[in-house]
């Protein structure tokens, strides 16, 4: 935990969030055509990252799980859609085989499909936290397994799209705070594994952009017996519901698929992209691994001295920077 937090805090010493100056054709070799799978690709983040991959020229296997998705993927260019829930093993053997079937092996994963589930702890459905589990770790994990035998082949790259929530954490995200904290942890041990092949992995953190996925959400937490008048859980509930269930005023995810277009290309990617719209989130979320960091080290055996973490932080972001050279 502790490496973990001083390498983002030496990522947003380094830059905040510093968006590739080369554009995404200047990535592309003379080479084959490199495919990329992107799953969870029928809106959203997913949505915007297969159609810039697919306008630059790659080719791109979007997952999606309803027909009307499939349909409307396949009919962008360089995209060609694949049934596929992460929850599935059968329709992610079948995306297997489908993306052996094109020949052109997979240079790039990114595990973008995820849903949002929230709610008090102690008063939510055991059902609903191993749903929320079962897609946005396990649903990873089966993935990354099936594909890593032809992403390794390519000497390619992983990026599992996570969030600052793999951070933060708070009253009624515990679900998915839990969710994007093991998507952390989970990355963070896939990349060591992977170096073994020459695999880049890369943990993608977006704050706030537009997107659907509190859509449903919002309208199954109004249903709730928590959500209703004389719950102590009431007004953090209608709050709570309101954010979810409208997302159109924040901005459109590019800068995430620029970090996901850098993590997939660039010679030297980060472990770590840190991908918010604002200072104010940028503030929430190193202020918490700073907070973290100040409560781990004091009052134990082998507490460092102020002088000795900043000494650490300024190491951390010196090879921060020398790996970006």
């Amino acid at each position: 935990m502790i490496q973990r937090i001083f390498t983002v805090l030496a990522v947003v010493a380094f830059a905040i969030f510093s968006t590739p100056q080369s554009s995404f054709a200047e990535s592309m070799d003379d080479g084959p055509q490199k495919a990329i799978l992107v799953t969870g690709a029928s809106s959203g983040i997913g949505l915007n990252i297969a159609k810039t991959l697919a306008a630059e020229g790659y080719f791109v296997y979007a997952g999606a799980r309803k027909q009307a998705d499939l349909d409307a993927l396949n009919k962008i260019p360089n995209i060609q859609s694949v049934r596929l829930d992460v929850t599935k093993q059968n329709e992610i053997d079948a995306a297997v085989k489908t993306v052996r079937a094109g020949g052109k092996g997979l240079y790039g994963l990114v595990n973008n499909a995820g849903i949002v589930v929230s709610g008090p702890l102690t008063e939510i459905d055991e059902d609903e936290l191993n749903w929320i589990l079962n897609v946005n770790v396990v649903g990873v994990f089966r993935v990354t397994k099936a594909f890593a035998p032809l992403i390794i082949e390519s000497k390619g790259r992983i990026s599992n799209i996570s969030s600052i929530s793999g951070v933060l954490s708070g009253i009624l995200w515990g679900p998915y705070g839990m969710s994007k904290h093991a998507l952390e942890a989970y990355t963070d041990a896939l990349a060591e594994e992977m170096a073994l092949f020459d695999v880049k992995v890369s943990a993608i953190n977006p704050g706030n952009y537009r997107s659907k996925i509190g859509t449903k959400e919002s309208s199954v937490l109004a249903k709730k017996p928590y959500a209703q008048p004389g719950s102590p859980y009431a007004e953090a509930m209608a709050g709570h519901i309101e954010y979810l269930s409208d997302r159109s005023m924040y901005k459109e995810p590019d800068e995430v698929t620029a970090a996901v277009v850098h993590a997939l290309f660039a010679d030297s990617p980060k472990p770590n992209y840190l991908v918010v719209p604002n200072e104010r989130e940028a503030g929430w979320t190193i202020g918490r691994m700073i907070e973290e960091t100040a409560e781990l080290n004091a009052d134990q055996a082998y507490t460092y001295s102020d002088e000795e973490l900043i000494e650490m932080l300024k190491a951390a972001t010196a090879a921060q920077r020398a790996r970006g050279q």
